[in-house]
């Protein structure tokens, strides 16, 4: 098995590369620009092992793959701009950049020899605009029926990318795995999600002092990223099941953002009383996904809890960053 992962030395890709590397008669190349991501320890020791690579390079930059063999037997293209403060600051480049980026990847794929997948991550947003304009059942299942958002919101441009994205790979004639994250977390996530977020503020508040939570009543499941991974590694070795869309996550239990904040609380020990904040705009009040179709074709399901992943997550954070002012990394 040769493996591609295109932002491979990001939150997922990094993680995905070392669940795959427990596998015997595997190579893996990280490829990544290294715009958002870090030469950290993490990375260093993944680049230590013989049979992990790493390609530093630009994905819209005309012929940036032209070199590259075409022996891989799967390609898992993870590379996008993300985050919110990006869509909102330069939308254009977000559709832009996602769209010239997954054009680059599906090229680099059909010309493999032997390609047995070629694995998209689209997202959860996927299903806002039919959330807007008509409701969505929750859990909610990859048959939701997609509904375009207004084009002209700022908000919806990574939507549509990873929309187009899809449709992509519908039409590819490749084997395809397009799999959609659902507020996935973990050790070397950065600090603009919500676990490690909550976790620097409490740590810079006095004891007693008080956390304002935003979207405080809002639900969501959470899932952490060894299961993430996990799932992911069984769709892309997976048999004909697999081909398709499928939903990236946890099912259960649903928590609100207050009650995260309190697992957070709670795991570094300190006494501080949480306060209601305003609620985010265009936070959907619930985010569930129906894991059942995910389930079925992989035969696994999250084994990770939610007090031990947000305490694996501090525990990462305290030795990787808050104490030791590391790299803040992807």
């Amino acid at each position: 098995m040769k493996v591609l992962i295109t932002g491979g030395a990001g939150f997922i890709g990094g993680h995905f590369a070392n669940r795959l590397l427990q596998s015997n008669n595997v190579h893996i190349d990280l490829l990544d620009n290294f715009a958002r991501a870090v030469h950290d320890p993490f990375l260093d020791a993944l680049k230590a092992k013989p049979n992990v690579g790493v390609i530093e390079r630009d994905l819209l930059l005309h012929g940036a793959l032209d070199d590259l063999a075409d022996d891989y037997t799967h390609i898992v293209h993870l590379a996008a701009i993300v985050g919110v403060v990006h869509v909102l600051k330069k939308p254009y480049d977000v559709l832009r950049s996602n769209e010239g980026m997954m054009f680059a990847a599906l090229d680099l794929a059909h010309r493999q020899k032997n390609l047995e997948r070629f694995v998209f991550a689209s997202t959860s947003e996927i299903v806002a605009g039919t959330l807007l304009q008509y409701g969505i059942d929750i859990p909610t299942p990859e048959t939701t029926p997609l509904c375009v958002p207004d084009p002209s919101d700022v908000r919806h441009t990574y939507l549509l990318s990873k929309l187009y994205g899809e449709s992509l790979c519908h039409h590819s004639g490749l084997p395809f795995t397009c799999v959609r994250p659902h507020n996935v977390y973990g050790p070397r996530m950065g600090l603009v999600h919500v676990v490690p977020e909550l976790a620097k503020k409490v740590l810079a508040l006095p004891e007693g002092g008080e956390l304002e939570v935003f979207s405080a009543d809002h639900r969501r499941t959470f899932c952490y990223v060894d299961d993430a991974v996990e799932i992911m590694a069984r769709l892309m070795t997976g048999g004909d099941d697999c081909q398709g869309v499928f939903n990236l996550g946890t099912q259960d239990p649903e928590v609100t953002i207050r009650e995260m904040a309190q697992a957070v609380v709670d795991k570094i020990g300190k006494h501080v009383k949480l306060v209601d904040g305003p609620v985010m705009t265009g936070s959907p009040t619930r985010r569930c996904p129906d894991m059942g179709k995910t389930t079925a074709a992989c035969g696994f399901t999250s084994q990770v809890s939610l007090a031990e992943g947000v305490g694996r997550t501090l525990d990462w954070y305290n030795e990787h960053v808050f104490k030791a002012g590391g790299p803040s990394a992807v």
